[in-house]
């Protein structure tokens, strides 16, 4: 095989990300295309999963001046978690969903996140499928890559688990393979470790290159992995939800990733997943996070902690069992001004986008684009 192509969207002026990575601060939505979002709480609320509520959501998110929205994949049985709320047993497919969004919003950023080693994927289908959405999109279109941490999931395909690192080793094939189609104007002739073609050819070829590449990761795998092929890593903090801890532990790890990036002569920008529960004072904000965990579903986060535990997962080694209520990688609870500050301490500490979640999601960020966003631009993190 060939050198892998190494360009990039943003490397390009006029694309989308490059005119995304203008703003101080990304700012991102992670949509609740699963039941009961990122909380497993009975406390009543708008959430929900369909894709009638989370076209709602992105289209307010754009006005609002986001710059990219996503949801997460997941493969889960009956009853979902379990517990009363059947914990995100329904769930619709991040990748359809960016499908449908691309052609319904103008100028956000859509993300689609994809198990690539599960199933029958082929690079080609994803060059050739990703080719296409990034010309309905406008180059909006990216690829949040995961390989799957779950035991179960890959059961559900008629395969076992694959070791951690040699995950990323195949998905590092399978993503250089993409790569070299949307790259090329001649066919394509791979005979690879796990993926072969024989005169392949990917046409529409990108816009920018080829399309936005993400990846979730806290492990050395992942971040070499996204050291060669991502534009943005979508980070955790490696000292739990605790926001003082995770402020305090972020620099070195943000450092550790760009490090690697440098290394191979790339940049790559760092976003971590927020839960933010903001109200007027910060006693009012202390009352809903009181009130969401007074309604905790016991049941369905036992269920997610288990399934959790089972699988071979380094990013969250550190987080505690009673923040999976609320939810998030991160946790910010207070007034808007506490929350901006929060926010720009993130900013600080080397991070350079955030991927919000709400336990209420329509109010919540209804309320977030009155009372924190015009703080943001208060403080220097949006123009």
């Amino acid at each position: 095989m060939t050198a892998r192509i190494t360009i990039s969207p943003a490397d390009y002026p006029d694309s989308p990300l490059a005119q995304a990575l203008k703003q101080p601060l990304l700012l991102g939505l992670f949509l609740p295309i699963q039941d009961g979002g990122w909380s497993p709480s009975t406390l009543p609320r708008t959430t929900d999963w369909s894709f009638a509520y989370n076209k709602a959501l992105t289209l307010k998110a754009e006005a609002l001046g986001f710059d990219l929205a996503f949801g997460l994949a997941q493969w889960i049985g009956k009853d979902g978690y379990g517990g009363k709320l059947k914990y995100r047993e329904q769930a619709i497919d991040p990748f359809v969903t960016v499908a449908a969004l691309s052609s319904v919003t103008k100028r956000i950023l859509l993300i689609s996140t994809i198990h690539v080693l599960y199933g029958p994927w082929h690079p080609l289908h994803l060059a050739k499928f990703s080719a296409t959405l990034d010309h309905i999109s406008g180059g909006r279109f990216g690829i949040n890559m995961v390989t799957g941490y779950a035991p179960r999931e890959p059961r559900m395909f008629g395969t076992t688990q694959i070791e951690h690192d040699a995950r990323y080793e195949r998905a590092a094939e399978f993503i250089g393979i993409v790569e070299r189609l949307w790259s090329s104007t001649e066919n394509v002739t791979i005979d690879g470790t796990y993926w072969k073609l024989e005169d392949a050819f990917v046409s529409p070829r990108p816009k920018y290159g080829r399309p936005i590449l993400v990846n979730a990761t806290g492990s050395p795998a992942g971040f070499d992995y996204a050291a060669q092929h991502s534009d943005l890593v979508f980070i955790t903090s490696p000292a739990g939800a605790e926001i003082e801890a995770a402020l305090e532990a972020l620099p070195a790890h943000v450092a550790a990733l760009k490090a690697r990036a440098k290394a191979a002569g790339r940049e790559v920008r760092a976003i971590i997943n927020p839960m933010i529960v903001c109200r007027p004072t910060e006693t009012e904000a202390k009352d809903y996070h009181a009130a969401i965990l007074a309604h905790a579903d016991t049941q369905a986060v036992e269920g997610f902690l288990s399934h959790h535990a089972a699988g071979d997962s380094q990013a969250w080694k550190n987080h505690k069992s009673e923040h999976r209520v609320l939810g998030g990688n991160i946790q910010i609870i207070g007034s808007p001004e506490q929350v901006a500050q929060k926010l720009l301490r993130l900013k600080q500490a080397g991070v350079d986008g955030v991927q919000i979640a709400f336990f209420d999601f329509q109010p919540d960020l209804d309320y977030f684009g009155e009372a924190v966003l015009p703080l943001l631009k208060q403080v220097g993190l949006r123009n």
